[in-house]
């Protein structure tokens, strides 16, 4: 095969986005003769999104010196733009400034009109979003998008309205902003942009749909992306976000053993190549999946390792706090939080946890100015997800503040509400405050009827947490053995002895296997037990079967 046979295939591959294959072949061509410029940057893309991040980088010097000594500036400038972009995106700042630095003083000294001058407005826009300026943020990315329009450039264009649609949401105009990302995903999956801002815009726009609570286009763009990254075996960025993002989603429709798969997988992913900053994501929702899970060692040390990624630790170190009895720290922790955060969508998740937070400490005043502040974040979006949260923030105020019959409203509305969305802890959840408002009613067997459901929820899910107080509030107290089982797990324990298998198990307990097994570790663990036969052993001696 002739070196040029060798260039053609690393170019198809590219095109065709086999990026190992483009990756192998064009490296085989630079060792043989070095690549001309362009596919210098063929040759650092797809090692860049096969992880090979430093690598990658040390390509785009060799383009850029390339472009310069072949006298074309513009190109040059369009390499030192996106080598400053990336570090820009790695938070190393201050080489970031270098590269831009030195992209503008070509475009400046040699007067070019052309399009780079509109990716070099891309930093100074991004840099308002960061500032919170969202209307300066919002002017810059319009010049961006003029910029694009101008000189037909469909990667500008989408990222100005990915830009635009960010500042709008900053703005508290979250309609605006969604149809300014629908109209930048139309773009990506249609193909007309290049694979370098299609995972930019996919984890930009999920993630803005996730803040403004639109779950249904929350859900819609990443099966999207998870098509993507499916369709590109040999990529490594975006896949850990993508798999963050299913996480997430998973746990919210109770999925929770799925999700914890999910979120492991992204952290491993997200560490190859070490110091992608998302793995902080990651690392915040293996430690809500463990909080809810009742595992507040391992929940509280995934917090404090998304902390040193950059990601807030709350609202959730504070509602593990509170799970664990520490009320004045859980209160001050989310508090800190509030002072520091923004008014807007983001604001509305601390203030969900401050409620519940201030109603344990019999703080309601408190509880109240932020159920206000939480429905008024609401009224501003139409979402049914932030609508439901701050439903469920009034009854609970409601009911502390002694108005049971407007409490049992707001609450019956909060869980219907999140029936619909498929929300089955956030229901039961809600189903424990309606218990709670039955029984100041009166009504005992109302109650009690709420609390039973609720409980078989969170037997489901395996929220260990949650399943203690509802078990503390139905005053039916669990059958404790000498190892501190639970009711459940003493029928579980009862049925091993009896020598079914945790398939048989499930089968007699309505349970999922998943659950049944986790049952069984959970009582090997408390009575320090190694097997089956050891397990059945103690059954007997302790007159349980």
């Amino acid at each position: 095969m002739t070196t040029a046979d060798v260039l053609e295939l690393g170019r198809a591959s590219f095109a065709r986005q086999a990026w190992g294959d483009a990756y192998a072949q064009l490296s085989a061509q630079d060792r043989e003769s070095p690549l001309a410029p362009d596919d210098l940057e063929l040759l650092g893309k797809a090692a860049y999104l096969l992880g090979k991040d430093e690598e990658s980088f040390g390509l785009g010097e060799r383009g850029y010196h390339e472009w310069l000594r072949r006298g074309d500036e513009v190109s040059a400038a369009r390499l030192a733009f996106w080598l400053g972009f990336g570090l820009m995106n790695r938070g190393e700042t201050a080489r970031a400034g270098g590269w831009l630095a030195r992209a503008r003083r070509l475009l400046d000294e040699g007067e070019h009109d052309c399009v780079e001058q509109g990716y070099l407005l891309v930093p100074v826009a991004l840099q308002g979003l960061f500032q919170g300026d969202g209307a300066g943020a919002y002017a810059s990315f319009d010049q961006v998008g003029k910029v694009g329009a101008r000189f037909g450039d469909r990667d500008l264009i989408t990222l100005s309205q990915l830009g635009r649609g960010q500042a709008l949401t900053m703005l508290g105009k979250p309609g605006e902003a969604m149809a300014l990302f629908d109209e930048a995903m139309v773009a990506v999956t249609a193909g007309e942009v290049s694979v370098m801002v299609v995972g930019i815009v996919y984890c930009a726009v999920i993630e803005a749909c996730q803040e403004a609570f639109d779950l249904r286009r929350a859900q819609e763009w990443t099966a999207a992306l998870s098509r993507w990254c499916l369709s590109q075996p040999d990529l490594v960025p975006y896949r850990g976000q993508c798999l963050v993002h299913r996480a997430e989603i998973m746990q919210l429709h109770g999925s929770w053993p799925d999700a914890m798969d999910e979120v492991l997988r992204a952290r491993e992913r997200l560490s190859r190549p070490p110091g992608q900053p998302a793995v902080g994501a990651a690392l915040y929702q293996l430690a809500e999946l463990h909080r809810l899970r009742g595992e507040f060692g391992p929940a509280e040390e995934a917090y404090r390792q998304a902390s040193q990624w950059g990601r807030e630790s709350q609202p959730g170190l504070a509602q593990l706090r509170l799970a664990q009895g520490q009320v004045d720290t859980a209160a001050a922790g989310v508090r800190r939080a509030l002072d520091e955060s923004p008014n807007g969508s983001a604001r509305s998740r601390l203030l969900a946890a401050y409620v519940e937070i201030a109603l344990v400490a019999d703080d309601v005043l408190a509880a109240r100015s932020a159920a206000n502040e939480l429905a008024e974040i609401a009224a501003g979006f139409d979402a049914p997800l932030l609508r439901a949260v701050a439903t469920q923030a009034q009854g609970a105020v409601l009911l502390a503040e002694g108005d049971s019959r407007a409490a049992l409203a707001a609450l019956r509305k909060a869980w219907r509400e999140w029936q619909e969305l498929d929300a089955p802890y956030e229901a039961a959840r809600a189903r424990v405050l309606i218990g709670l408002t039955c029984r100041k009613l009166g009504d005992e067997d109302a109650a009690r009827m709420e609390l039973d459901a609720a409980s078989w929820v969170f037997e489901h899910l395996g929220a260990a947490t949650e399943l203690a107080r509802v078990e503390a509030l139905s005053q039916t107290p669990s059958i404790r053995t000498a190892g501190g089982l639970t009711s459940r797990e003493v029928q579980v324990l009862r049925l091993v002895a009896s020598g079914k298998t945790n398939r048989a198990i499930a089968a007699d307990l309505c349970l999922s296997e998943k659950t049944v097994a986790r049952h069984v570790s959970n009582i090997f663990t408390k009575l320090a037990l190694s097997s089956r036969a050891a397990a059945t052993a103690y059954a007997y001696e302790h007159e349980l079967v």
